[in-house]
C-alpha cells in the first residue's frame, strides 16, 4: 500500500514538473517573439543605429537643409516678382 502511495506521489510530482516545464517553454517562446517584435520596431524607428550612423545621418540632413536654403535664397521673392511685373506693365 505504501509503495502505491509513493508511486502516486512520484507521478503527481512528475506531472507537476512537466506542466512547469511546458509553461516555462511557452513563456520563453513568448519572450522570444516579443524580443523579435521589439527589435523590428527599433529598426523601423531607427533606434538601433550606432553613434556613427546617427552622426552620418545628421550630417546628411544638414547638407540637405543647406542646399534647400541656397535654392530658396537664389529665387526672387513673390514680392520682387510682383514689383518686376508692375514695372514691365507700366513701361
Amino acid at each position: 500500500m505504501r509503495l502505491g502511495l509513493d508511486a502516486d506521489i512520484h507521478k503527481l510530482e512528475a506531472e507537476k514538473l512537466r506542466k512547469g516545464k511546458n509553461k516555462a517553454e511557452k513563456d520563453l517562446d513568448s519572450l522570444k517573439t516579443n524580443y523579435k517584435k521589439l527589435r523590428l520596431s527599433m529598426r523601423t524607428a531607427g533606434l538601433g543605429k550606432t553613434t556613427e550612423q546617427w552622426g552620418q545621418q545628421i550630417k546628411e540632413e544638414k547638407t540637405k537643409a543647406n542646399q534647400w536654403e541656397k535654392k530658396i535664397s537664389r529665387r526672387p521673392s513673390s514680392r520682387e516678382r510682383f514689383e518686376e511685373k508692375l514695372v514691365r506693365m507700366s513701361e
